[in-house]
């Protein structure tokens, strides 16, 4: 374990290399992603505050089967990436800003994850157009093909390669979601007593195996219906915690607001709140990451900017209202400043509504921990898939790997997990930012053609598919 944590402690420092910044130290890798979110925001026209109600129309008026190319629907490729992207870093991950950067990183992570919807909405929409079906069909997707793509497109294959090999090499190491593992067992342990983590990984691992075993199918459906029970089981627990701590709502919000622009935080005031909130928030959201695009390219979809829309919202639902109702609920709470970490402290929080809130939120847990541990489990396979081939024996080995990666997660240490996670993620982060400032101009000419209300008249119906929505519905402008 020794040499281990040395490993992770030096892979940490490398990946997070500071620099001064307003007389504190902040990682480059988080400044490379604030800026690509904040151009893209302004590039593409604010789709952000422009193109919601248009993403929510367009999973009312969703292509068939027999209308369009991919493997799932548009509501279950969004469910499929929600099932990614809401998972206990929306817990664990906020009461971890929380503890480094103050009540401050909550507003941060907020505005954060307004910004990332932009760059959810790039990615992902490069991810459709250049997606690829195989022999049988199926189709894959990901950045690694996108940076294939352009990289021959451009007359630089071998360096689309190369990039595409080292995103699909980072996403082996982020696709091990070490800390649902890690801490769907802690609170596990709080309420049963269990103390045998290893003991626990394997039960989850086997559970996780009977879906990723079964292939997309399985996923999709697994998906569609975790992903709106685990979300409304969580709110509905920190609904309960801000109703008994009503009065001190509004104390709260100001201590939020005061700490994200004076903020005492450990990492260095007001920009150590906005750094903790940035790391927190690109692991909640993954914008930037590309890790969704993955679910995301097995939709059927008449244009690739429709789906770009439809992830829109991940952001918006997963980090500017699951994280943000779920970080006020701490603040109001007060067991942020406990001495607690990671889940123990939205336990504690629970338990001040009963003494039986913590069992509520041990079900919320392993519920948000297993449906990403599947669904980073096929984003694994799609990575596995582009460095050594989709064929069965490439598929089955990755699987196998993947299940008996699970277990040790339980037994590490929590800061070395968000030490190892934040690092993959963040290294998964360069190749993907690469290929979207490569692409920034097809991106707007693309989101511009499609947006334009001669492009949609009703603007209920998505291009070729036949119209299901009122005929009153108004034009997107």
């Amino acid at each position: 374990m020794d040499g281990f944590n040395a490993a992770v402690d030096a892979l940490s420092s490398a990946v997070f290399f500071k620099v001064p910044l307003l007389g504190t130290e902040i990682e480059l890798i988080v400044l490379y992603l604030a800026v690509p979110m904040l151009f893209f925001t302004i590039w593409l026209g604010f789709p952000n505050v422009r193109a919601v109600g248009r993403a929510v129309r367009i999973l009312q008026t969703q292509p068939d089967a027999d209308q369009a190319k991919g493997d799932v629907s548009q509501w279950g490729a969004l469910t499929t990436a929600l099932a990614g992207t809401i998972g206990l870093g929306n817990i664990a991950g906020v009461a971890v800003a929380l503890t480094m950067g103050g009540p401050g990183a909550i507003f941060w992570m907020f505005v954060i994850g307004w910004f990332a919807m932009t760059v959810k909405m790039a990615e992902v929409t490069l991810g459709l157009k250049y997606r690829i079906f195989d022999q049988r069909g199926h189709v894959h997707g990901g950045p690694m093909y996108v940076l294939r793509a352009i990289g021959a497109a451009r007359g630089w294959p071998r360096l689309g390669l190369v990039l595409g090999g080292l995103y699909a090499f980072f996403a082996l190491f982020g696709a091990i979601p070490m800390v649902q593992v890690n801490q769907s067992f802690a609170q596990v342990k709080v309420v049963t007593g269990l103390s045998n983590g290893w003991a626990y990984g394997v039960l989850l691992a086997a559970a996780v195996a009977l879906v990723t075993l079964g292939g997309a199918a399985w996923l999709g459906e697994v998906a569609k219906r975790l992903t709106p029970l685990k979300v409304a089981v969580y709110l509905a627990g920190v609904t309960a915690v801000l109703i008994i701590h009503a009065t001190a709502i509004p104390a709260a919000l100001a201590q939020i607001w005061h700490g994200a622009w004076t903020g005492s935080a450990a990492t260095g005031g007001a920009v150590g709140a906005f750094v903790s909130g940035m790391r927190r928030a690109v692991f909640a959201s993954e914008a930037g990451v590309g890790s969704a695009v993955m679910a995301h390219s097995l939709a059927r979809v008449r244009h690739p900017v429709s789906e770009g829309l439809v992830a829109l919202l991940e952001p918006l639902l997963g980090t500017m209202i699951v994280c943000s109702v779920g970080g006020l609920a701490l603040v109001v709470a007060g067991t942020w400043t406990s001495g607690l970490e990671g889940v123990a402290i939205t336990s504690a929080a629970f338990a001040q509504v009963s003494p039986w809130f913590p069992w509520l939120l041990a079900v919320v847990v392993v519920l948000f921990a297993y449906s990403t541990l599947v669904a980073w489990g096929f984003y694994g396979l799609q990575a596995w898939g582009y460095l050594f081939g989709h064929g069965p024996k490439a598929q089955w080995s990755y699987k196998i790997l993947y299940i008996l990666a699970l277990p040790p997660a339980a037994a590490i240490d929590l800061g070395r997990v968000v030490d190892i996670v934040d690092s993959s993620f963040f290294l998964m982060a360069i190749p993907n930012v690469i290929a979207l400032y490569l692409c920034a101009g097809e991106l707007r000419r693309d989101v511009r053609a499609y947006l334009r209300p001669s492009n949609d008249a009703s603007a209920t119906t998505e291009p070729g598919i036949k119209k299901k929505a009122p005929r009153h519905a108004r034009p997107f402008s």
